[in-house]
């Protein structure tokens, strides 16, 4: 590959640098992988383009990938970054009350900063502070939260969401992040065009809302019921809500327009496929198996062969469909001079 080849002494020297900075290999490490020997491990972690650049943080992969300046300072800058801390450190609790209530913030209020502890939720820190704004208070200042010892706060969107208090052990590093990650990564996301490469990365198919911007009714619905019927899915597929005046382009692709929406599909990253009715949305089970359809393979199967023989009403032929289902609208991304995408279709509008 060219372009890995051209990335090849880049990487290496700015890996030079960051040895210079931190010696301990323990700090960071560089390392590279040619894909070609090694497809297992290109499999495992989804890498569909060259170079890509990924961070692993603790053994887990981070799902931003860098996607900076291809230059020796530019890297190193990123790294630094890294390293930088991710908790904001509170001198005095009326700065809690003046929080941003439109970000998701998580507190933590400790004795003392070396304590497990708290480097359990600084390993909690350094993997969710893209999602979650991380604030610490220690010793007397913290005190006065601290009445039945160190404590974990979460504090939602909006002034008057109440806060919900962590439970479980602060040292048991799977608990709480778990828990972390419930708060600070919604279930239903909204795509954008700024993160919708990001996303395609996570390599889970999409079940999308596509509705208008004012229209908070038809979201709320959806939320309800992917929460309600589809969280045991929840690692299979992402959850995704779009403007449909902005994703007018992914609409076409399934023939709709604004004017139809709210409307529900399934983008596989081969083909979309429409959730026949909204209205249906609420019917118990049915937008469940709308989504096991997929797993099942049953929705690609139905589109190019009609309906499965036990879904035919007696008597009724089953459909032949000479088309195929359209084409994934999110799939590709990456800038190609082959492919649309949502980076272009953004400089349209």
């Amino acid at each position: 590959c060219r372009f890995s080849q051209m990335l090849h002494p880049i990487f290496e020297e700015a890996s030079n640098v960051i040895k210079e900075e931190y010696p301990d290999k323990n700090q960071v490490v560089f390392a590279r992988v040619d894909c070609d020997q090694h497809s297992d491990i290109a499999q495992r972690y989804r890498i569909s383009k060259y170079p890509t650049l990924k961070l692993f943080r603790n053994g887990m992969m981070m799902k931003r990938e860098y996607r900076g300046q291809r230059s020796v300072t530019a890297i190193a800058d990123y790294i630094r970054q890294q390293k930088s801390n991710p908790i904001q450190e509170v001198q005095d609790l009326e700065e809690i009350s003046s929080l941003d209530r439109s970000r998701r913030n998580i507190v933590g209020y400790f004795e003392q900063k070396d304590s497990d502890n708290y480097r359990t939720f600084e390993r909690v820190a350094n993997i969710l502070h893209d999602d979650c704004v991380f604030l610490s208070a220690f010793g007397a200042i913290s005190k006065a939260e601290r009445f039945s010892g160190d404590n974990v706060i979460y504090k939602p969107p909006g002034e008057n969401a109440p806060d919900m208090v962590y439970l479980g052990s602060l040292t048991n590093f799977d608990l709480i992040y778990a828990w972390t990650q419930d708060k600070c990564v919604p279930l239903v996301r909204e795509i954008t065009f700024e993160n919708g490469e990001e996303l395609t990365e996570e390599g889970l198919p999409f079940l999308i809302l596509f509705h208008m911007k004012d229209d908070l009714e038809s979201l709320e619905k959806f939320q309800q019921e992917v929460a309600r019927q589809l969280i045991s899915e929840k690692g299979t597929i992402n959850f995704l809500h779009a403007d449909c005046d902005k994703f007018r382009h992914p609409l076409l692709h399934i023939q709709k327009t604004p004017a139809d929406c709210p409307v529900i599909a399934i983008d596989s990253f081969r083909h979309m496929y429409v959730f026949p009715d909204f209205s249906d949305l609420s019917v118990p089970g049915k937008l469940k198996q709308f989504v096991l359809d997929l797993h099942s393979g049953k929705l690609h199967r139905e589109f190019h062969h009609g309906p499965d023989p036990t879904d035919v009403a007696p008597g009724q032929p089953i459909q032949d469909l000479a088309s195929s289902p359209p084409e994934s609208s999110f799939q590709k991304l990456a800038p190609s001079e082959h492919r649309y995408t949502l980076l272009r279709e953004k400089d349209e509008l």
